[in-house]
């Protein structure tokens, strides 16, 4: 496995906290619907520890706040706990104020949680884009040290395509480190984990990351807990396009996850950042 160590994260949010549901699930019905999150992110875990490798925990401030204990073990298991937000709202959908108190709400449930102090951060659906100029300030204002919400990538929910596609310094004192992209026939391909890994065949992924390798840059590769999940509640009413995105081949996926991390070096992000060249 020789090359740069890539980047591994999970974004811990609940199978009800998805951007593809948020038009059909209400947030104020959250905490009557099913949670899964601490028993799918324990199976991720899990699947770390068998294989020996440190990630990063991107949490949503609202999950952290009622799984204490799960936020203690991931830090007693070595792995990094970072902010995903409070409650998985976009950041182009906020002011700059509701930014700053979304940040904090989520920080303070999150360190009071695992006991740790938090200095990354990845907007929910990398939500940080070319309508959020004033973002990257207001992370270096409150402290943080690396973002990673950025995908330089033309996609129908997100996206920043005129964005760098590696490691950057949008502002004194913080690091943006997008999500992996790999480069074809001209065109940037959204090639970083998630939905991406699940549906598109394994050596989609592999090809990529080791194009990103072969340029001595880490990879940066993402999934969530309910994507291990094939059990998870149905929601018949969302759009077709939405349940084929979030549903399909969720029962491949740790078995995809456990062949990736046996074939690529991985580690915490906030290492991975530590180690680029400045």
């Amino acid at each position: 496995m020789a090359g740069p160590v890539n980047a591994l994260s999970v974004d811990v949010e609940d199978w009800f906290q998805v951007g593809a549901f948020e038009r059909v699930i209400a947030r104020d019905s959250w905490s009557h619907l099913e949670p899964r999150v601490q028993r799918n992110t324990d199976a991720v875990l899990d699947l770390f520890a068998r294989a020996g490798v440190k990630a990063t925990f991107f949490t949503l401030g609202w999950v952290a706040e009622r799984s204490p204990a799960q936020m203690r073990r991931i830090v007693a298991e070595g792995h990094e706990i970072a902010s995903h937000g409070w409650d998985h709202q976009r950041v182009f959908t906020l002011t700059p104020a509701q930014f700053r108190a979304d940040l904090r709400r989520a920080r303070h449930a999150i360190e009071q949680a695992s006991g740790v102090a938090v200095t990354g951060y990845r907007a929910p659906s990398f939500s940080i884009d070319a309508r959020t100029p004033w973002a990257h300030q207001v992370l270096a204002e409150e402290g943080y040290g690396y973002s990673s919400s950025v995908a330089p990538v033309k996609h129908d929910h997100y996206g920043w395509p005129e964005a760098p596609r590696f490691a950057f310094v949008p502002v004194p004192g913080l690091i943006e480190l997008p999500v992996t992209t790999a480069r074809f026939a001209g065109r940037t391909l959204a090639a970083g984990g998630g939905g991406f890994f699940r549906l598109l065949p394994y050596r989609f992924s592999t090809w990529a990351i080791r194009q990103v390798n072969a340029g001595d840059a880490p990879a940066v590769f993402y999934f969530h807990p309910w994507e291990i999940d094939p059990g998870q509640p149905r929601v018949d009413h969302a759009p077709l396009r939405s349940r084929l995105r979030h549903y399909s081949r969720l029962g491949a996926m740790a078995g995809k996850l456990e062949r990736l991390i046996a074939a690529f070096a991985w580690d915490r992000v906030d290492r991975v950042v530590a180690c680029l060249p400045r």
